[in-house]
């Protein structure tokens, strides 16, 4: 068990202790509500996806030539989510922002859980599920040999570097705190941090290890992150379709993947505050410096919007330029404006400071970014397949009702990963937060 109130009232470190565990050791009623809802969705999900199994992609909405539909808009989403987390945290640490400490571990978590919800999505969609292993790009001796020149191969190798990069620098920033928990945690868990912490105890010369090798793992988070999600770009950059095929894609995707992960995340630590009292360590002044990235990766991106129609005019090239003017005049055109409204003019908002400190408008700011830059990925793949070089092919998709059960089915997969993983890892930095605390009382830093 933990200090008790009493004795953490008397002790301020201990009082942290107790505050930075409490989404561990306290289950409030909106922790079951939301873990509930979370479970429904994904039984949902579940649901639709054995229809799938057993019918095959008949009953989805795809057709030829649009081939990639929603669960493929709901893979490259959470691929750009789980590229922001991490690189938000590495960026955090070297800049010594006061963010680090309240923000870059649920950052950090958000990486992990979105990554895993992501790699389910081209499974799903492939229909057969169960041959997923033919498409491993592995010797084996059915001679299905991989194209190395293919980026959906490029795919394999990169995700899997960021997912092995991303756990350890996860992984060695918590050492600290499960030699923590293995003291102040009794019960299954005790035998499970005593073995995560490798035997961890805080002597100088661990601290001194560990702050040699975390600086080296957060270098190259950052421009893993960057080139990782580059390389989901090229997925469709490296085609000759039009509207895919341009340079600006990799700095488009980075900078949407930053831009969702801040929304992300303003939702995730906007509900540990509301649902564990953490205003002492989640501040306004936190949200209001998420809020301000937020609105600088919106201008970026209404940046990127006003490029993608300027160029696709300024080439000449009539297939693109019709492609563009469809967009907006089209079949798809009130997704279009959607888009438009939900992350180029919505965030502007948060030029307004008082807007910028409160937290419900946050709030609604992120779900309607959220949605906005889901509703982007699914622009950009299926408007481009639907009204490419052969207008005699030209054809409309409209994803089924079981489509996008399995799609909501993701996002309730994606709470339910996160709401567990804070029962049995911190949400916060305990380490970080006594550091500060310690510093604010001119004490060392691992005193």
């Amino acid at each position: 068990m933990i200090d008790t109130p009493a004795a953490a009232a008397a002790n301020p470190i201990s009082q942290i202790e107790r505050d930075t565990l409490a989404t561990m050791t306290r289950t409030s009623w909106r922790y079951w509500l939301g873990l509930g809802a979370a479970a429904s969705l994904v039984v949902l999900g579940g649901w639709a996806w054995s229809t799938m199994l057993r019918q095959g992609l008949v009953v989805t909405g795809l057709n030829s030539p649009v081939m990639w539909g929603s669960l493929i808009t709901t893979f490259v989403f959470f691929i750009g989510v789980s590229h922001s987390g991490t690189l938000i945290s590495a960026i955090l640490f070297f800049t010594r922002s006061p963010l680090r400490a309240a923000v870059g571990r649920s950052a950090e978590k958000m990486t992990l859980v979105a990554i895993l919800t992501a790699g389910l999505y081209p499974v799903i969609h492939i229909g057969r599920s169960w041959l997923f292993f033919f498409v491993l790009p592995y010797p084996n001796q059915r001679g299905l040999w991989p194209n190395f020149r293919s980026p959906l191969t490029w795919d394999v190798f990169a995700i899997c570097s960021y997912v092995t990069v991303s756990a350890l620098f996860v992984y060695m920033g918590m050492l600290p705190d499960l030699a923590l928990l293995a003291r102040r945690i009794g019960g299954w868990r005790r035998p499970l941090y005593r073995a995560l912490s490798l035997g961890f105890s805080g002597t100088d010369g661990e601290w001194c290890l560990l702050e040699r090798a975390y600086p080296i793992f957060a270098g190259i988070v950052i421009p893993l992150a960057i080139s990782v999600h580059s390389v989901v770009s090229w997925d469709f950059a490296m085609t000759l379709m039009p509207g895919w095929h341009s340079a600006i894609f990799a700095p488009y995707f980075v900078a949407g993947a930053i831009f969702s992960g801040i929304a992300m995340a303003i939702l995730l630590l906007g509900g540990l505050r509301r649902g564990y009292h953490l205003g002492r360590y989640i501040k306004e002044a936190h949200f209001e410096l998420l809020s301000k990235l937020m609105l600088a990766m919106s201008l970026v991106m209404t940046f990127v919007y006003a490029t993608e129609f300027f160029m696709a005019f300024y080439r000449g090239d009539s297939t693109e330029a019709e492609l563009f003017r469809w967009r907006a005049t089209g079949a798809y055109a009130p997704i279009f404006w959607l888009v438009v409204v939900c992350n180029s003019v919505v965030p502007l908002v948060c030029f307004w400071k008082r807007a910028r400190r409160s937290l419900p408008v946050l709030i609604v700011v992120s779900v309607v970014v959220t949605i906005g830059m889901w509703f982007e990925r699914f622009l950009f793949i299926v408007t481009t397949l639907a009204h490419n070089f052969d207008p005699f092919a030209w054809r409309l998709y409209v994803p089924t009702l079981r489509e996008l059960a399995i799609c909501l089915g993701g996002f309730g997969w994606f709470v339910m990963l996160f709401l567990l993983l804070i029962k049995i890892f911190p949400s916060m930095s305990v380490a970080e937060t006594m550091e500060g605390e310690h510093a604010s009382l001119g004490e060392g830093p691992h005193a």
